[in-house]
């Protein structure tokens, strides 16, 4: 299954509960594609003590998930995207979203 995880907030609970659904999906052997809007482009900044948010957005790459990151939220930030959250457009999310068996938000 193609699945693509839409991440629009940046309460670090809900984040890491997003990208730990995210692994687990690409463990059961899904093709998992993470896309960060609104806040959700703070992804990286959000990782604490009690949420390795960061750990998580990492080990999902290494296995060979996708994760990008809304170029419009992230200049609205002053921010820019990374090597694990490289910036991305509305095309791209619309193309997943379409090309996805299954889309969840958080």
């Amino acid at each position: 299954m193609k699945l693509a995880v839409i991440i629009t907030q940046n309460n670090p609970e809900q984040v890491f509960t997003a990208m730990r659904f995210a692994n687990f999906a690409l463990k059961e052997g899904d093709a998992v594609s993470v896309f960060l809007t609104a806040e959700g482009v703070e992804l990286e900044h959000l990782s604490n003590e009690r949420f390795d948010i960061c750990g998580q957005a990492e080990s999902l790459v290494k296995a060979g998930g996708n994760i990008q990151a809304c170029g419009t939220c992230l200049k609205s930030r002053d921010a820019q995207g990374s090597e694990i959250c490289p910036s991305s457009t509305m095309q791209v999310m619309y193309t997943l979203v379409k090309e996805s068996d299954r889309v969840v938000t958080f």
